[in-house]
């Protein structure tokens, strides 16, 4: 008998005759700026955890201790029985964070993009998008059913004459930081652009939580656009390094997801340990701004040493910093022989970003030593070298 699915093995074997297939690195041990993956001990450029949270003491200390007063799991959503306090105190923290009226938690940064743009929206209004937002965000765009404008990437004018060509209820949604690419969003502008038009504005700050603004409160904070921007969306698992995504905005946003948003209505809730550890990344963000500090001090001087080098880092303004290559079969070539001598820094190529803009993703965190950075960069100076990706 024939297999229905026999279709999906010929795409993959065209992935690998074309140099394109990549298998899952598995991770040995705890995610460190120096990490087991597959076996071996490679300096980790690869990670989200910005700030090392994923390991911090006070995190590990609430989760055990919240593990041991709640157990394991909420037992189901928050609109049945799945609401506990330490779920509350996690909102009102972030809340008071991000300086907003109120927040909700989601599952993860995807299901709280998606699940808002999905839940706010209908199929009478209209979506106007940077061409390199985020997929949570082109996703809840189509779940949403509205007609949806896509402007080119930071392209403020594009952005206007969208704004002027329609009319009725309109979204303008952005990434804070760009994830691919790692420049910041021209969010002053468009705050403008928005209260000239009457539209709601949007951003997911995913990649500027913990990173950008006073003790990482976002591209908010950063340019001081506090009440300019309705609806803020971030992550729990990049530098927060938990779990989940978080919606803020005024408190009838909020109570309205609690209502609409899908994710929110038809997913289990945050184990306690998860939300407990959560909350005290917050208390380390506001106590601990060193980390920040220390963050960006190796950012600059990493980016520094590309340059110098002569890689082409693009546009990147943030800890995200892509080398561009160009063809992906290289760029994934260039990743597996910087593996092989000790650096992990994975290739991305189409569809996660465009044909023809492959590209490896670098990012480094506060808990990277100098050395870590410099054996880094002599490595990548070799095999760039050595596969011509360096003249």
């Amino acid at each position: 008998m024939s297999n229905p699915l026999s279709y999906l093995t010929d795409d993959l074997n065209a992935l690998r005759q074309q140099g394109l297939y990549q298998r899952l690195r598995i991770l040995g041990g705890e995610q460190l700026p120096v990490a087991e993956f597959d076996g071996r001990q490679v300096i980790n450029l690869c990670s989200n955890n910005y700030l090392g949270l994923t390991t911090h003491p006070k995190l590990r200390e609430a989760a055990r201790d919240a593990l041991d007063r709640y157990g394991v799991g909420s037992g189901a959503v928050r609109t049945i029985s799945g609401t506990m306090k330490i779920h509350m105190a996690l909102e009102e923290k972030i809340a008071a964070f991000k300086q907003v009226e109120a927040c909700v938690v989601f599952q993860s940064g995807f299901t709280a993009n998606a699940g808002t743009v999905a839940a706010v929206l209908t199929r009478d209004d209209t979506i106007i998008s940077d061409e390199l937002n985020h997929a949570s965000i082109i996703d809840g765009c189509r779940l949403s059913r509205a007609a949806i404008r896509v402007f080119p990437h930071k392209d403020v004018a594009g952005a206007a004459r969208a704004l002027q060509e329609t009319s009725g209820r309109r979204l303008l949604i952005t990434d804070g930081v760009f994830s691919m690419d790692g420049d910041i969003a021209p969010l002053p502008d468009l705050a403008g652009l928005a209260e000239q038009h009457h539209a709601i504005l949007m951003i997911d700050d995913a990649h500027a939580s913990g990173v950008l603004g006073r003790n990482g409160r976002g591209t908010v904070d950063h340019y001081g656009l506090h009440g300019r921007v309705h609806i803020q969306v971030g992550t729990l698992s990049k530098a927060i390094g938990v779990l989940g995504g978080y919606v803020c905005g005024s408190r009838d946003l909020i109570d309205y997801l609690y209502h609409r948003g899908r994710p929110f209505l038809f997913s289990t809730s945050h184990p306690p340990a998860v939300a407990a550890a959560c909350l005290a990344a917050f208390e380390v963000l506001e106590q601990e701004p060193g980390l920040i500090e220390q963050l960006w001090e190796n950012t600059r001087f990493f980016k520094a040493g590309l340059r110098q080098l002569g890689f082409d880092t693009g546009l990147s303004e943030t800890p995200i910093t892509p080398i561009l290559i160009g063809d992906a079969a290289l760029a994934h070539r260039f990743s597996r022989e910087l593996f092989d001598e000790g650096v992990f820094a994975v290739g991305i190529g189409f569809p996660t970003v465009p044909q023809g803009k492959a590209r490896l993703r670098t990012i480094v965190t506060a808990t990277h030593a100098r050395w870590d950075l410099e054996q880094a960069l002599g490595v990548m100076e070799t095999v760039g070298r050595r596969l011509r990706v360096l003249t």
